[in-house]
């Protein structure tokens, strides 16, 4: 059972990658600080491309910078990149190999911008392109699905965020280990949740702000091991149209804590409720009108993406078993991905 020692080991891996991180990021820190970037250009894909959603909101919200997600194939397949001018760009890939992301930081070179690959490999070609890289260091990842490549992606931005600022947040980040710890400790609990939707074969997965990445790769892990359609929503456009969708029986998934956006997410989940929808929702808090509620601890909110898709991570497990599926195997799909 790969997948399932992953999920299990990441307590444990992201205090390791805490422990060797902090103090390669203030350098980096710096690096960016002088180097005139006005704003963020990120090339990801699959989980990666989720880790870069968390960095929009959260190097937008704490480091106050605009952080856009590339167009790969405009580097490529269209041969007509983008000018640069200003940008920061940062590849976020788990084996650093995809020949479209490797393309961005080719043409970030030749138009001399600062370029930072985010790998779990420090002798990948893109680690190897790129001006800086920063090594996620959560150990190798066997399974095919992202885990803890995927949580320590996200806590390697928000190390960066704080070294951007130049802030000091050690006893915050410090803590992820150890509420992920206690996440896992839920697991038989989760389990019974999950099987509960078994025979669903759709849902839709909601989220907003931190938690827009949280709901992405919700419903990215949702699709690629148990085989239900799943298809993410911000819970504000969900009300420009998607709304619609809502009938009684109805699965949704949605994550939801504590800061300015859960009373608008607290709202929705109960229109959603009302109309007899299955709410499954991930949450620091006891108020949110949902079928199941898995709680997990409270944490600082630009930090609790991490424990958040841990949660998400053990229901998506369970619910591939309860489907009769393999989660060490998902059709289709091997660990590295290749895009051109």
């Amino acid at each position: 059972m790969t997948l399932w020692a992953e999920i299990n080991d990441q307590p444990q891996a992201l205090a390791t990658a805490h422990e060797r991180l902090r103090t390669e990021v203030r350098s980096l820190g710096k690096w960016i600080r002088e180097s005139g970037a006005t704003h963020v250009v990120l090339a990801a894909r699959g989980s990666s491309d989720n880790a870069g959603r968390y960095a929009q909101y959260l190097w937008g919200a704490r480091n106050r910078l605009s952080v856009a997600l590339t167009t790969p194939s405009l580097f490529g397949a269209y041969a007509s990149p983008p000018n640069l001018d200003g940008a920061l760009v940062v590849g976020i890939s788990q084996s650093g190999e995809s020949p479209d992301l490797l393309g961005v930081i080719e043409e970030a070179n030749r138009q001399r911008r600062p370029t930072l690959a985010i790998t779990n490999n420090a002798e990948s070609p893109m680690a190897q392109l790129a001006n800086r890289s920063l090594e996620i260091g959560v150990g190798a990842e066997r399974a095919v699905a992202a885990t803890k490549t995927y949580t320590g992606q996200l806590l390697a931005v928000a190390l960066l965020s704080t070294a951007i600022a130049d802030e000091d947040q050690e006893e915050q980040i410090g803590r992820i280990a150890p509420v992920v710890d206690e996440v896992l400790t839920t697991q038989e609990r989760v389990k019974q949740v999950a099987e509960g939707l078994a025979s669903h074969d759709r849902c839709v997965v909601i989220g907003r702000g931190f938690h827009h990445a949280t709901a992405y790769e919700w419903a990215l892990k949702t699709a690629e091991l148990s085989y239900l359609v799943a298809q993410p929503f911000s819970s504000a456009d969900f009300r420009h149209g998607p709304m619609a969708l809502v009938e009684p029986g109805l699965a949704v998934l949605a994550v939801a804590t504590e800061g300015p956006l859960f009373p608008e997410l607290a709202d929705l989940l109960e229109e959603i409720r009302s109309a007899g929808a299955r709410v499954v929702a991930i949450s620091d808090r006891d108020d949110l009108s949902a079928e199941h509620l898995l709680r997990i601890p409270t944490i600082p909110e630009w930090l609790s993406p991490i424990p958040a898709i841990v949660a998400a991570q053990v229901f998506t497990y369970h619910l591939t078993i309860a489907r009769g599926y393999d989660p060490d195997r998902p059709r289709g799909l091997t660990k590295v991905t290749r895009t051109v």
